[in-house]
């Protein structure tokens, strides 16, 4: 067989460090198959170039008039004029994809019903990869100071400020701080800014898994152990890693990700909010040394490039990211630790639809790795795995330190005297008062964003609803506008009601986190308030800064959403006090109770963290709920006990399969004919055993514009439902600017 070309020099050297054997090899001229991101039924023939090219290579191919970026997939088909196959335009220089991570993503595309290219897209989402190896000048933050300060070159140090020291191209930067380059070239003159050339993208600095060894405590150091066991066997498994609040899962996990590193292996840590992450990092940095990367919507395109080439070179090690963080094309993935994995943050609800938590479990399987599933209130799904045996399962039950459970009490909302427009129970107050006049920090909890959920007019009863969507504007007082929560539309708040014109008509009903800022300021106006809720930081690092500030006594009262419940420790927060305790119990969704169970046992964590006892109020007009009585109880394990009975008697997931099928148009009656024609074709589902309910209209029926009607599709736990699924739906041909969308295992039924 002849020997690649020079010209494949490149590619081949990558072959060879990257599990590519001599058998996956194409000669220049043979046929091979090349998967492109473009929305096409099927992979294409093109002919190798010059020098041959490799099985998993990434390329560059024409199509049509345009080059397009796609991956050798294996042999051509060669069901086609070989006279007007065109060659491969070239081999990009980045390391070609493992036979490993092609399998990963036919495997998540077959269960999840998406297309190949779909998916190789997912997989794909870093800029510049044909871009040949290059100098480039970048600017960080220098050490000098500007002349004189204008608005211009504030925004230049801040984006710098905001992102660490990260190093920006002058276009980025310049777009970022919204300023010409000239304002950046002028602080480069001054020092301001640094101007340097640095290679396009090179290897992150190693990791010293020895750098800071911490000293665990008892239970700890067994889950270590145990997860050890399975890292220095190299073999795939998943452990369900669950401890209480302040258990020090975190350090258990971190243990596991310097284990990885010893093998000489590569980890990936999953976090359910880009807002944890500049937290995180810093404790990362001060076990192992040296930043790791990181991987988010917030990295620059720059910084997103060169990750994606360390990552299949090794040059990364330890990669700390969003869900999107799963499809990067590791070397040698050795490790998966997807912490809070109970948040529906993983859960992917647009686009591709997927669970990263799942694909995460199907990713290690694939390559030989481990995954930890780490949290405080574990999956319903994650815990049935584990009582089956599935999952291996390392219990943390004390609190780390002198720390120890916060004390937790119902108020009854029946039994107190609430004055028309207020929130906050004599109760609770009294309680609040006590922490301020000790010098304690106390957390008053609402899960929702802005000042009130319906603006609603007095006069004639008109909720302002959102034009493209049906659904009410939530009024955000602190922006003075209404805001969409569904599209992300923006209106000012109007003087008068839209419909019947009268002013001063215009009542905001219900408590948002704003409003009940309003009222504490109000119950006590000496006291220090600070806001924490994610539309009101403008930036990963004005947020870092509030929560530090907070942690140091910066504040007496703290008023949160669900932003407050993941991972954040205030050493003098000693009473948390939910505003709403009922909130998340309304509704038929069937992970109702399971989700208010796990979100006020996460809030209840936050108080007496540190020496300090704490405690935990919730309100509620229900106290005798199953719910409300099993969170009180702190009986965690018999409140998983009943929810699975009741699932399973139910046959809903874990112990039945689901699907969603989401239809959406300009026109509702065009979905909803498509729907009802689905719903009377439904052979190839019964002939599986599955059952099919609706169409009916979502419960948001126009999100943008768009009419929404949905299905459901419900089945046996043994049922192989995605063939029969996608039996179903390929009888029909889609008109117009009709969508149907296929969600397995859906978390959300909005």
């Amino acid at each position: 067989m002849r020997r690649p070309g020079a010209r494949y020099g490149a590619a081949r050297r990558f072959s060879g460090e990257h599990g590519v054997t001599e058998q996956d090899f194409f000669e220049e001229g043979a046929l091979v198959a090349v998967q492109t991101t473009q929305p096409l039924d099927r992979a294409l023939d093109y002919k190798a170039p010059e020098g041959g090219c490799f099985r998993g290579a990434f390329v560059e191919v024409p199509l049509g008039p345009r080059k397009v970026p796609g991956v050798v997939w294996g042999p051509g088909r060669g069901d086609y004029d070989r006279a007007k196959i065109r060659p491969v335009n070239r081999v990009l220089d980045v390391a070609p994809m493992r036979r490993e991570m092609a399998d990963f993503l036919e495997r998540a595309g077959e269960y999840t019903l998406t297309p190949l290219h779909a998916m190789l897209r997912l997989a794909m989402r870093a800029p510049g990869l044909s871009d040949p190896p290059s100098m480039r000048k970048v600017f960080r933050l220098g050490e000098g100071e500007p002349d004189r300060q204008t608005e211009a070159r504030k925004r230049v140090i801040e984006v710098l400020q905001d992102y660490g020291g990260l190093a920006f191209t002058l276009k980025e930067l310049s777009e970022m701080a919204g300023v010409t380059s000239s304002v950046v070239k002028g602080l480069a003159k001054q020092g301001v800014v640094r101007e340097e050339d640095t290679p396009r993208d090179m290897p992150f600095p190693r990791l010293d898994p020895d750098y800071a060894k911490r000293d665990l405590t008892e239970d700890q150091a067994v889950a270590a152990a145990a997860m050890r066991a399975g890292i220095e066997a190299g073999r795939y498994g998943t452990t369900l890693l669950r401890g209480v609040t302040g258990s020090g899962k975190t350090e258990v996990y971190l243990e596991a990700v310097a284990d990885t590193l010893r093998k000489g292996r590569q980890a990936l840590v999953l976090l359910p909010e880009i807002a944890l992450t500049a937290e995180f990092l810093t404790r990362v940095e001060a076990r192992f040394g040296t930043k790791p990367a990181e991987w988010h919507s917030g990295v620059t395109m720059t910084e997103r490039r060169r990750i994606w080439k360390m990552v299949g070179q090794g040059g990364a090690e330890l990669v700390i990211g969003a869900r999107s963080a799963l499809f990067l094309p590791f070397r040698d993935l050795g490790l998966i630790v997807v912490d809070e994995e109970h948040d529906t943050s993983y859960k992917q609800e647009d686009g591709v639809l997927y669970n990263a938590r799942d694909m995460a479990v199907l990713r290690a399987s694939i390559c030989e790795a481990q995954v930890v599933l780490a949290s405080a209130t574990p999956s319903l799904e994650s815990w049935a795995n584990a009582e089956a045996g599935k999952y291996q399962r390392l219990e943390l039950t004390s609190r780390f330190g002198e720390a120890v459970l916060p004390e937790m009490r119902a108020i009854d909302m029946r039994a107190e005297e609430v004055p028309r427009g207020r929130w906050v129970s004599p109760t609770l107050q009294r309680e609040v008062s006590e922490r301020i006049e000790k010098g304690e920090q106390s957390l008053l909890f609402i899960n929702r964003r802005g000042y009130a959920p319906v603006t609603i007019c007095r006069a004639c009863g008109e909720k302002i609803n959102c034009d493209q969507c049906d659904a009410t504007m939530v009024e955000h007082r602190f922006l003075k506008r209404l805001v969409c929560h569904q599209c992300g539309e923006t209106k000012p708040i109007p003087e008068a009601c839209p419909a019947c014109g009268k002013e001063d008509t215009l009542a905001p009903v219900g408590p948002g986190v704003e409003r009940l800022a309003e009222e504490a300021a109000a119950l006590w106006p000496e006291a220090r308030l600070a806001v924490l809720s994610s539309d009101l930081f403008a930036s990963a690092r004005a947020l870092k800064e509030g929560i530090n500030a907070i942690a140091a006594g910066g504040a007496d009262i703290i008023i949160g959403t669900q932003l407050v419940a993941k991972g954040h420790n205030f050493p003098l927060l000693t009473l948390v006090g939910v505003i709403d305790a009922d909130l998340g119990l309304q509704g038929s969704d069937l992970r109702a109770a399971e989700r208010t169970f796990q979100l006020m046992r996460q809030v209840a964590g936050r108080a007496g963290r540190s020496e300090r006892k704490g405690l935990a109020l919730l309100q509620t007009f229900q106290p005798e709920h199953p719910v409300i009585r099993s969170i009180m109880a702190g009986d965690e394990e018999g409140f998983w006990s009943a929810e699975a009975r009741e699932r399973q008697a139910a046959g809903v997931p874990p112990y039945g399969r689901m699907a969603g099928i989401i239809l959406s148009s300009p026109d509702v009656q065009q979905v909803f004919d498509l729907g009802n024609a689905l719903a009377r074709q439904d052979g190839p589902l019964r002939a599986v055993g599955a059952q099919v309910y609706g169409p009916a209209p979502a419960p948001i029926a126009r999100i943008r514009g768009r009419h929404r009607v949905r299905l459901l599709v419900k089945a046996d736990k043994g049922v192989r439902l995605q063939p029969a699924l996608a039996e179903w739906v390929g009888q029909f041909r889609l008109k117009g600017d009709i969508r149907l969308a296929v969600d397995i295992d859906p978390q959300s039924f909005y």
